[in-house]
C-alpha cells in the first residue's frame, strides 16, 4: 500500500494567502518537501513530529536537481507516507507542479493538487495593478523570461506577443529585462508602454519600481532590484497611482 502526495502551492509570499485546504495538508502530513520560496512562517506551520526536507533550487543550479525531489516523493510515498509537496506560488504556474504530477502517475502513486496563488496576481494586486480592466487590459498572458536550460531555442515569441495581448506578466525574466523589452519594442509595441517591477512582492520587504521599455532595465541595474520579482508591462500599470492601497 503507497501514501499519497499533496503538491500544494503556498502562495505569492504573504503568509495570509495561504488556503485553508493548504494547511490542512501541511498540518496533517508525515514528510513535507518545501521550496526555497515559500514563507518562513509557513514552513513554521509544518507540525514538529513531520520530517521537514527543504528541496528549494536557487537561480543558476543544475536541474537535475528536480530528479532528487521526484524520487524523494515516491520513496516517502511508497512507505505509506502522507507527503506534502510544497511550493511558493501556485504548482502549475512555473512550479514544475505538472512534472512532478506526470512522474508521480508514472510510478503509481497517489495525489492531489491544492492550488495557491500566482505570485504573477498576487504581487501585482498588492502593487495596485489589475491585470484586467475593462477600459484598459482585454488579455493577459503569463510567461516565463527564463526558459528551461535544455532547450536549444526560445520558445517564446516575443515580437509576435507585443501586438497580441494587452498585459504581459514575466516571471524569472530580470536578467534578460533589456534584450526582451528591445524585442518587444521591435514586435510594434509602443516604447512608452509602462512597466513595473515588483520584488518580494506581498511580503513586508515588497518593492516596486515603475518606468517602460526604454527605461525600465537600467532602473532595476540603478535602485538593484533582485529576484524574486516579476514583471508587469501594459497600460493597467498606470493605475497603480491611482489605485495603489499599500502604505
Amino acid at each position: 500500500m503507497s501514501g499519497k502526495v499533496f503538491i500544494v502551492g503556498a502562495g505569492p509570499g504573504d503568509p495570509k494567502l495561504i488556503t485553508l485546504k493548504a494547511v490542512d495538508a501541511i498540518k496533517s502530513s508525515n514528510v513535507v518537501l518545501y521550496d526555497r520560496l515559500v514563507s518562513p512562517q509557513i514552513v513554521k506551520m509544518i507540525p514538529k513530529n513531520a520530517e521537514k526536507i527543504y528541496v528549494g533550487r536557487d537561480v543558476g543550479d543544475d536541474y537535475k536537481h528536480q530528479d532528487t525531489t521526484n524520487d524523494l516523493m515516491v520513496k516517502f510515498a511508497k512507505k505509506n507516507k502522507k507527503v506534502c509537496r510544497l511550493k511558493g506560488g501556485d504548482p502549475f504556474i512555473f512550479g514544475r507542479g505538472g512534472e512532478e504530477a506526470e512522474f508521480l502517475r508514472k510510478h503509481k502513486i497517489s495525489y492531489e493538487i491544492i492550488p495557491g496563488i500566482t505570485s504573477g496576481i498576487g504581487s501585482a494586486e498588492y502593487s495596485g495593478i489589475p491585470l484586467t480592466h475593462r477600459d484598459y487590459a482585454s488579455s493577459v498572458v503569463f510567461v516565463t523570461g527564463h526558459e528551461d536550460a535544455k532547450k536549444t531555442n526560445e520558445s517564446v515569441n516575443w515580437k509576435k506577443m507585443a501586438k497580441s495581448v494587452d498585459t504581459i506578466v514575466i516571471m524569472m525574466g530580470l536578467s534578460r529585462l533589456d534584450v526582451i523589452s528591445k524585442k518587444l519594442v521591435s514586435g510594434g509595441l509602443d516604447k512608452k508602454t509602462p512597466v513595473a517591477v515588483i520584488q518580494n512582492g506581498t511580503t513586508d520587504k515588497h518593492r516596486m519600481i515603475k518606468g517602460n521599455l526604454t527605461n525600465i532595465a537600467k532602473k532595476v541595474k540603478e535602485q538593484n532590484i533582485r529576484p524574486p520579482s516579476i514583471v508587469v508591462i501594459g497600460k493597467v500599470v498606470s493605475l497603480s497611482d491611482k489605485i495603489g492601497w499599500r502604505k
